[in-house]
């Protein structure tokens, strides 16, 4: 990829955000991220149609899909533009770069011609149901039932899952559920397709200490998965499963960064402002926060190569563990920042951004995979290091 072509489409990208993320969609600048789920979620929904109109919702998928095709250097010079503009959280995100990937690649014909049209269009929109109760981090003590119906061959399901984002807004939930009574670990589940407006489900929102609600809790009390929605086949659904979540950690980490950047930014300018910057001891903290988000861009491009190394390997078991604590701690630092004002609730949108960053920061070393999990798979799977004793759930 050329300097000059990655350097046009930047610049195309930046020309489109400048005349449409305007007028009515200008409130939606910096919203709707992490902390601010569920903020203007109407606006934001007209948002992704805006984004399908332009041709910005799912640029790296294939062009038959109506994709860009956009290369790995192409999707992250676009996701840094977005994020540098002030894009806001995308409603589309799990649909765009969790299920429609997993469909791309193993969904039948029909799934594909069902689900991608509307998720390109940015006309339906997609919730995960991983976690439960007892199994957050621990993907494979899932219990959620799911049991066949012979007259059907439709799937129903019963159970619960939770800190389900954005479950409010969407109108599909895919699920990974026990196919087999009695099987443990990562055998006997399956992977479902699941509409959310049915009887059988509820959603419960889930208050957060920053005042939000966008992460829910989903009942499943008989639930119907048509028996055509089944993505692979009832025993397979952890492999589904696992190739789902290496999508997760792909492109968009790189516009995560560059959100994270703006925030560190945002921490400098109100440190020079107060005062604060006079403090060793803040520069000294603000100086190793910079060297960290440059060391996390370089975890993040080795993770996208196809690098089979160790050190690949590594750089990929290792970057959700160091963006989280270096997020966390960028929240504790903008709290010594703003000192005293921090504790100010008057509507400045400064202060506001950055309270939202530390309250929901001090969540970013659990979801997604704790970091005692991360540090297991570091050790176990990059280092080659003993397993840890875990009963016999394999």
């Amino acid at each position: 990829m050329s300097d000059d072509r990655l350097a046009a489409l930047r610049a195309e990208v930046r020309a489109w955000l400048s005349e449409h993320l305007a007028g009515r969609f200008e409130p939606l600048r910096w919203r709707g991220h992490a902390g601010d789920g569920d903020a203007l979620p109407e606006l934001r929904k007209e948002w992704e149609r805006e984004l399908a109109g332009g041709g910005w919702t799912c640029p790296g998928w294939p062009a038959e899909w109506g994709g860009r095709g956009l290369s790995v250097a192409e999707q992250v010079a676009f996701q840094e533009e977005y994020a540098r503009a002030g894009g806001p959280g995308r409603i589309g995100h799990i649909g765009e770069g969790l299920i429609g990937p997993t469909l791309i690649e193993f969904g039948t014909p029909a799934q594909q011609q069902r689900f991608l049209p509307a998720i390109r269009a940015g006309t339906e929109f997609w919730c995960q149901g991983y976690s439960e109760p007892q199994a957050g981090s621990d993907l494979a003590n899932v219990r959620t039932r799911a049991r066949r119906e012979d007259a059907t061959g439709d799937w129903l399901v019963h159970g619960q899952k939770v800190w389900t984002s954005l479950a409010h807004l969407s109108d599909w939930i895919f699920v990974l559920a026990r196919s087999e009574e009695g099987s443990t670990g990562r055998h006997g589940l399956i992977f479902l397709l699941l509409a959310l407006d049915q009887p059988g489900i509820e959603i419960r929102p889930i208050r957060q200490i920053g005042g939000g609600a966008e992460f829910n809790s989903v009942f499943f009390d008989g639930a119907r998965a048509r028996a055509e929605h089944v993505v692979g086949a009832a025993g397979e659904g952890w492999r589904i499963a696992t190739a789902l979540l290496g999508f997760e950690r792909g492109i968009s980490t790189l516009g995560q960064q560059m959100a994270f950047a703006q925030e560190l930014d945002l921490v400098c300018r109100i440190a020079r402002e107060n005062g604060a910057a006079r403090s060793p001891e803040l520069r000294q903290r603000i100086a190793r926060a910079w060297a960290g988000l440059r060391a996390m861009r370089y975890l993040a491009m080795r993770a996208l190569c196809d690098d089979a190394s160790r050190e690949g390997r590594l750089a990929r078991l290792g970057y959700k563990y160091h963006w989280s604590n270096w997020h966390r701690d960028l929240g504790r630092l903008a709290m010594d920042v703003l000192g005293p004002d921090g504790n100010v609730v008057d509507g400045d949108p400064r202060r506001e951004r950055l309270r939202r960053l530390f309250l929901f920061s001090r969540a970013d070393t659990i979801y997604g995979g704790t970091s005692e999990i991360q540090l297991n798979l570091i050790a176990e799977q990059g280092l080659g290091m003993p397993r840890e004793p875990r009963g016999d759930r394999s």
